[in-house]
């Protein structure tokens, strides 16, 4: 089998990137490695995963996020479609970074095989773009209720078009409640340039 690579996405936002694993396909379908750490170690992202998680949005139209885990429990996040598509987004949220406040999306789908990875210091969401969608994504902390938080997906201040098409965002509780981006005091602060 030929060399694995990875192509890597710079994106507006400092140590955000979009990963593409190469496939290796035939007439049976396709062999892709997700994640190396060798591979990842070559590109200088070397990141510790402790906890994968999996979920489904069994309707087109949900929004889970946006989302962040405060220190000390921080997380970095490598996310990518098992089935699907969905509208992934992330913005920076790190006090006295340039691109504070600023936000990227892209489209993660099993068709395109891309991968968003999401350092720590940034809010992260999606919308799902296609009924029964599986969101399959790495993170370098474990779940720590104590320090969950979330903002609200369509604060005016953050102005993201969340390919919903005109149809209302299917949403949790806990995120129909979320603080205003206007109104929420981030627990990160922006240290210079990332991995």
């Amino acid at each position: 089998m030929a060399e694995l690579t990875l192509d890597v996405q710079h994106t507006n936002l400092e140590g955000v990137k979009v990963l593409t694993p190469r496939r290796f396909g035939d007439e049976r379908g396709f062999f892709s490695e997700s994640w190396s750490q060798r591979v990842m170690a070559a590109e200088e992202l070397d990141y510790d995963w402790v906890q994968d998680n999996h979920s489904l949005s069994a309707r087109k139209g949900t929004v889970r996020g946006l989302h962040f885990q405060a220190p000390p429990h921080a997380q970095d996040k490598l996310v990518r479609c098992g089935r699907g598509a969905l509208y992934d987004v992330v913005v920076d949220i790190r006090k006295g970074s340039p691109t504070y406040g600023q936000s990227f999306g892209t489209v993660l789908s099993f068709a395109n095989g891309k991968q968003l990875l999401v350092p720590k210091g940034f809010l992260h969401g999606f919308s799902t773009l296609e009924p029964d969608t599986e969101i399959i994504y790495k993170c370098s902390d474990y779940y720590a209720p104590e320090c969950d938080g979330a903002v609200r997906f369509d604060s005016p201040d953050l102005g993201i078009d969340w390919q919903l098409d005109g149809a209302e965002a299917l949403l949790s509780e806990k995120d129909a409640a979320a603080p205003l981006f206007a109104d929420f005091d981030s627990p990160f602060t922006y240290e210079g340039a990332a991995p």
